[in-house]
Formats: structure tokens, C-alpha cells, sequence
């Protein structure tokens, strides 16, 4: 892709891609008369992230470029480090830099006062400047900065391309085409949509914001989360049910006692090898999509997920927050780090070498030429969609955490045929509604 800029500006909400040299936040904190990290940064800092197929790369990535030798870097890879970071925070203890799936998690940390206050490190690093605005304030509560955020994602209608051409399939952009596909698929014996959520539960939300934004209608969702409107909205209530439908019917992971059994590493080997044909699923699966479909010998492709008019939309939203943790030993070289980690070099390289998903901050292009075209792609229909306030939202960006672990654990219910879908949403407006009152909800970006 040329080097060009490529923006996401709507109503506030700015995530660039520049085509000129940019200063990067350490560079900030220099020219301010600091050096990276303050005089007390010194020691040794952990950091605790999944073990998934691609954070040995990200460790790899942080860790091989990181050369301040007062600072000692640990990166530990552990499985379900989600909840063992909760555990050990809980216990007075954890690594120096908290990460998390989300902001909605990230509250909870700083509503319980485990987190270091970031505002003091944002001046010494400029981070206010690097960052998109619509970023750094969700990462805010009660007026004082305690996160920063990674990954700018969006879900997307992954397809095997070709399995498409082989049977005539073209790419879905409605809902009634993308149904009219599902049933095709399952009549030729392929299973519409590969799935599995035994690694990870949060799949359940992947499925809920794809739906909501895309065919209850972004205007709707946006009203229940500004608390003018609704959750029960009779466009969402439908799109809530047309999810179930999916599910019921087997079309997402082949039925529900295999949704809950497989991981995600083998749907993917189901969609690589034809025997499923879609995934609904995030921008992060550029990362390590084209290893499944290399060995199937077989060649896949993205969609935006189909909406109720066909015209393109992207639920956007931000995959990782990323604080410090009250009980650290050194706050000062912990915030070096996490500085080196959101550099614009650092980032370029983890989109470049990892295939991750670039933090709302402004890169290079030129530091990004080499990516997968389908991968610039997605970012530069992204910033169009943004431009023309045609984005949707994120589940786990920005709804509050107990609304956020309630519609992740909820709807199992409903697809079990144990509650309505009206009843398990006007569970989630109650609880939704709390959380906006006593202020526990991220900003949200204005339409």
C-alpha cells in the first residue's frame, strides 16, 4: 500500500496512520527534559500476558528491543492470565504492568484503587499527543487517567475465498444474503460459521457486538449506551435473536455441545480445511490466519459483517488496556517500559513481525509497507467507515464491567432456551444503567 494518510476522525475519534516521520512518546519525554524513564527507574519489571500462538512474538518484540540497562524486563506467558492477574492483584501481589482483555475489565482494577494514576507519566511521555483523544479518555475514571489502550480492533466476516469460488458463493453484505449463504453452506454440507469458545468465553461477546452495531443498528446501540434509549430496542431484541437462531441451528461451531468443546486453534483448522466456510471474529486473527490456510493449502479473505442494509459498517473498539499495578515495587521503571511499549517503532514492528492490530496511535506507513494488502485494507476502509460515522461498538470497550461479564455469561442462557432474549437484555439495561450513574461506564466517542 502507498504511503498515504489515512485517518479516523468522527465526531472525535481519530486513529491515523501518517505517511511522515513522527515523534514517537519517548522522543516527547526527551525533548521535556527527561530520558525515557525518570531517575528513579531502576529494577526489575514483570508483565504477565496470554500464551496464545502470538504473544511469544510480542515478547520477543518488546523484550529484543528493549536496551535501558537500569530496567530489567520479565515477560511471563501464562495461560488464563486473565484471571491470574485478577487472583494475585486481589492478594496484594501480580506484575508491575496489569494487562487486560479490555478497559471493562481495567475499571474494575481501578475502581478497587489497585492501579498507579498514569496522569504524571503521560506529561513526562507526551502520551496525550500520541494517542488518539477518544483513547486516552477511556482509560479516565473519576477524572484521573489509570490505563492505556491497545490494539485498535474491529470484527469482521473472515471467509474461506476458496470454498466461495468453488461453489459460487459470493461474499455476503446483508444480512439476508449472509443468511441466504448460511443456508447454502449447511445444504452442502459445510458448516456456515467455524466457532468454539472453550479457550476463551468472551467469543460469546465477539458474536454479540457483531450483531448488535451491524443489524440492531448502531443509532440503537449508541442510545442505550448514552442512556437515551434502550437495550430492549426492538432492532437489537431481533438481532439478539437472529444470533440464537445461528446457534440453535448448529450454523455457529456445528451446534452447541461443540461450541463449548472446541478450541480456537481447531475451528480455525475447520475453516482453513473447508469443513466450515466463516468466522465471525476480529481484525487480531490477522496475526496467525494465514499459517492455518498455508498448510490447508486453501486461500481465505474479509468481509465487513453484513448489516441489515448491506451498507459496510465496523464495530470498533480496543483489544488490550494496559495500567500499572499499585504493589509494584518501582511505578517509575514500570512506566518506562510501558512507554517503550506504545512507542510508534515498537508498534510498527508488532504489526510488521506479529501481524497484531496497531494501538490508536499515529504510525508510519512507511514502517508498515510490507503488511498483507487485505490487512491495509481493513484499516483503510475502517478510517473511511469512521469518517462517515458508519462504526459500530466494541463490547469490551465500552460497556462497564459487570454489564460487560453479564452479557458474556447471560446469553448462554438464552441460547440454552432458558430465558428470552428480551429478558436477558432488559437484564443488561438494569445493570448498564447502574454502572452509567455511578460513573463505571468508558466515555463514549459523540456520533
Amino acid at each position: 500500500m502507498k504511503a498515504s494518510r489515512i485517518s479516523m476522525v468522527s465526531m472525535g475519534l481519530v486513529f491515523a496512520l501518517a505517511g511522515c516521520a513522527t515523534t514517537s512518546a519517548s522522543d516527547t519525554a526527551t525533548e521535556s527534559g527527561g530520558s525515557g524513564s525518570s531517575e528513579s527507574a531502576e529494577g526489575v519489571v514483570t508483565m504477565w500476558i496470554d500464551d496464545n500462538m502470538v504473544n511469544p512474538c510480542f515478547a520477543d518484540v518488546v523484550g529484543g528491543s528493549w536496551t535501558d540497562q537500569e530496567i530489567g524486563l520479565q515477560i511471563e506467558l501464562k495461560p488464563q492470565w486473565d484471571s491470574l492477574t485478577k487472583t494475585a492483584v486481589a492478594a496484594g501481589a501480580g506484575p508491575d504492568i496489569i494487562m487486560t482483555p479490555g478497559v471493562s475489565y481495567t475499571a474494575e482494577f481501578a475502581k478497587a484503587g489497585a492501579l498507579v494514576p498514569l496522569d504524571e507519566y503521560s506529561d513526562l511521555y507526551g502520551w496525550g499527543a500520541s494517542f488518539a483523544p477518544w483513547s486516552m479518555a477511556m482509560g479516565v475514571s473519576d477524572g484521573t487517567l489509570y490505563s492505556l489502550q491497545g490494539e485498535l480492533e474491529t470484527m469482521v466476516l473472515w471467509y474461506n475465498k476458496t470454498v466461495f469460488e468453488e461453489n459460487g458463493i459470493a461474499a455476503p453484505t446483508s444480512t439476508a444474503e449472509l443468511n441466504q449463504v448460511a443456508d447454502q453452506l449447511s445444504g452442502l454440507g459445510i458448516q456456515p460459521f467455524a466457532s468454539g469458545n472453550v479457550d476463551w468465553q468472551g467469543v460469546n461477546e465477539w458474536l454479540l457486538s457483531s450483531v448488535w452495531s451491524a443489524q440492531g443498528g448502531s443509532d440503537n446501540v449508541y442510545a442505550a449506551l448514552n442512556g437515551s434509549g434502550s437495550f430492549t430496542s426492538p432492532s437489537i431484541v431481533e438481532a439478539t435473536a437472529q444470533l440464537t437462531e445461528w446457534m440453535q441451528t448448529g450454523y455457529i461451531g456445528g451446534g452447541l455441545d461443540r461450541y463449548y468443546t472446541t478450541p480456537i486453534d481447531d475451528y480455525l483448522v475447520q475453516l482453513a480445511q473447508g469443513e466450515a466456510a466463516m468466522n465471525i471474529e476480529g481484525s487480531w486473527r490477522f496475526e496467525n490466519i494465514d499459517q492455518f490456510f498455508t498448510e490447508a493449502g486453501s486461500e481465505w479473505d474479509w468481509v465487513s459483517f453484513p448489516t441489515a442494509d448491506g451498507e459496510p459498517l465496523f464495530s470498533i473498539g480496543t483489544g488490550s488496556s494496559w495500567a500499572l499495578n499499585a504493589n509494584g515495587a518501582n511505578p517509575d521503571a514500570a512506566a518506562a517500559v510501558l512507554d517503550h511499549v506504545f512507542d510508534a517503532a515498537t508498534q510498527a514492528a508488532l504489526v510488521v513481525q506479529c501481524g497484531m492490530s496497531p494501538s490508536p496511535i499515529t504510525l508510519d506507513m512507511a514502517d508498515l509497507s510490507s503488511i498483507d494488502d487485505r490487512q491495509s485494507r481493513l484499516y483503510a476502509e475502517v478510517a473511511a467507515a469512521a469518517e462517515s460515522g458508519s462504526y459500530g461498538y466494541l463490547t469490551w470497550s465500552f460497556w462497564g464491567p459487570k454489564s460487560n461479564t453479564y452479557l458474556v455469561q447471560e446469553i448462554e442462557n438464552v441460547w440454552a432456551g432458558t430465558m428470552s432474549e428480551t429478558e436477558f437484555l432488559a437484564g443488561l439495561d438494569a445493570i448498564f444503567l447502574e454502572e452509567l450513574e455511578a460513573g463505571d461506564v468508558p466515555p463514549l466517542p459523540l456520533r
